[in-house]
């Protein structure tokens, strides 16, 4: 990996942490006061500079790219604002889940998940038009990075799930 791919990620990760990276007790206790919108604003507001850095698309291929990019990420953009609404659902009710609220939550997540990956499947004829393989895949690739970056500092905030006190015996 060069330099700059080296910087942009570190850059990246930078904009994202959100927490320090301490104990999960830590995390556990200020993950209501986490705001998923403002990381996935960060994230979009820097994506496409990473994708252009990371790359490197002649002026050919980046005319016929950045219409097509920009339709990916406003469906891709659409469902996380759907995660980032999931998560605050989480989050504001986490202490006190009914078991009906997490396995809503719980389907209502990997609904979106799997959206995310109809959509990345969708586009990749359509990319693959106007770039070659390797570079669509090379997207693909910056594109999980990316999505891997901010789901591990999501992960730093969001608590897992209380178990339910069982009876005294």
């Amino acid at each position: 990996m060069t330099t700059t791919r080296v910087l942009l990620l570190a850059a990246l990760g930078c904009c994202l942490a959100t927490t320090p990276s301490g104990a999960a007790s830590r995390a556990a206790e200020k993950a209501p006061e986490a705001d998923p919108k403002v990381l996935l604003e960060t994230v979009r507001s820097n994506t496409q500079a990473l994708v252009a850095a990371n790359l490197q698309l002649t002026p050919d291929e980046a005319a016929k790219f950045w219409p097509i990019y920009a339709r990916y990420r406003q469906e891709i953009n659409a469902i996380g604002d759907r995660l980032a609404a999931l998560i605050e659902d989480y989050t504001a009710h986490f202490h006190d889940m009914s078991n009906e609220k997490a396995l809503q939550i719980l389907q209502d997540y990997l609904a979106a998940e799997a959206d995310r990956i109809k959509v990345r499947q969708a586009y990749v004829p359509q990319f693959s038009q106007v770039l070659p393989g390797r570079t669509v895949a090379r997207f693909y690739q910056i594109e999980h990075k990316m999505d891997a970056v901010m789901r591990y500092d999501l992960a730093a905030t969001i608590p897992v799930v209380e178990q339910e006190s069982s009876p005294a015996k």
